[in-house]
């Protein structure tokens, strides 16, 4: 048993589409100390603007997260996060995605000028006027990624690897072959804009996937239409990043918990 987390998608505004991958707003609500708190294994960059009881809301980048963190019970917290579309980390906050991997950074605190521009004007937005600001500000602060570019194949190959309905990707070398790159360019691509290695984006995905649907289906048919070769490979996978296997972390057997990640400032 975890805390109780609700969240709900917002609409993405036609013209933040070539820089951002998606928008929902998180809420904690009435959250046990004795009970942990699960941050979920997560491929993406994400902006967050925390909303606080006093003052104004706090703005930070959360970089890829690897494997899953259980935290200690939080006080009732609620957020806009903004997932950052393939290939536009270095951009919008002047860093490669890979030197975010595990950090969580203040938004003013990083070299983009575009970042400290967007720190500068979200300082005092409530966390449902982000989206409107955003829309307002960005386009006009980031060029729109060209057909042909770096960013169009790292897209590609993002899709390629992402299961989806009616899709379960292929092997790396497959989706390398398939995109006519070798697999050491399909790597530095991810490493460059997304973070993480192209396997490791993989298996994330996958585990994402198995966490979503475990309560729709048996084990080896989740298994089976999640990409594994079989329910061991599956279970292997999922204790790697979850760090306990799927039937212990579905009835509540959880790692202990740890104090929650302090904001590198650089």
């Amino acid at each position: 048993m975890t805390n109780s987390v609700s969240g709900r998608a917002l609409r993405t505004p036609d013209e933040l589409r070539p820089w951002i991958a998606g928008i929902k707003t998180l809420a904690v609500d009435e959250a046990d100390p004795r009970v942990p708190f699960v941050q979920l294994p997560d491929p993406t960059t994400k902006v967050i603007v925390r909303s606080q009881a006093q003052g104004r809301p706090t703005l930070l980048v959360s970089g890829p997260r690897v494997r899953a963190t259980y935290h200690a019970g939080k006080r009732q917290v609620s957020c806009t996060e903004v997932r950052l579309a393939p290939g536009t980390v270095r951009p919008l906050l002047g860093v490669p995605a890979v030197d975010m991997v595990g950090r969580i950074v203040p938004l003013g605190a990083l070299p983009g000028r575009t970042a400290r521009q967007l720190a500068y004007e979200l300082r005092w937005l409530e966390p449902e006027e982000v989206v409107a600001r955003l829309a307002g500000v960005l386009p006009d602060r980031l060029p729109t990624p060209a057909r042909g570019t770096r960013t169009e194949l790292l897209r590609a190959a993002v899709a390629a690897l992402s299961l989806r309905s009616g899709h379960i990707p292929g092997q790396v070398r497959e989706v390398a072959r398939e995109l006519a790159v070798s697999e050491r360019q399909l790597r530095n691509l991810f490493s460059e804009g997304v973070g993480l290695s192209p396997k490791h984006y993989a298996r994330i995905d996958r585990v994402r996937a198995v966490l979503a649907h475990a309560t729709e289906l048996g084990s080896a048919e989740l298994a089976a239409v999640t990409g594994y070769y079989d329910q061991s490979h599956m279970t292997s996978d999922f204790r790697t990043l979850m760090g306990v296997p799927p039937r212990s972390y579905f009835t509540g057997r959880l790692p202990a918990p740890r104090s929650c990640q302090v904001v590198d400032k650089q």
